[in-house]
């Protein structure tokens, strides 16, 4: 039987360089460059979330004020005008804190 022959080609030591170049670059791409691009959209899509999220928790917490300024009567008048917004206060100090529970426990509160 005869050995078969290597199916590789002799190259030069330049052209064997740059292909060693070529290599390392693609592989400095796709280990260094991809994942910083998919945390860039992890990021970019948790931060929009969370401003989302904070701007309707806001819009909430004035709608909670206004409800029990305007449909709790003459209960909230005088000395206690304060007091909706102290509830309203009390009320985002809670979701906060649910929220700062949920983020420390990693997501598993309750």
């Amino acid at each position: 039987m005869a050995q078969a022959e290597p199916k590789f080609k002799e190259a030069s030591i330049p052209q064997l360089g740059q292909e060693l170049r070529e290599m390392v670059v693609a592989y400095f791409k796709q280990e260094t460059l991809e994942p910083f691009r998919a945390l860039g959209r992890f990021l970019l899509y948790g931060i929009g979330g969370a401003l989302l999220t904070a701007a309707g928790v806001v819009v909430l917490l004035v709608g909670v004020l206004r409800l029990l300024q305007a449909e709790t009567g003459s209960t909230f008048h005088g000395n206690l005008t304060a007091l909706p917004y102290v509830m309203t206060l009390l009320t985002g100090l809670m979701i906060a804190g649910l929220a700062a529970r949920a983020i420390v426990s990693g997501g598993k509160a309750g």
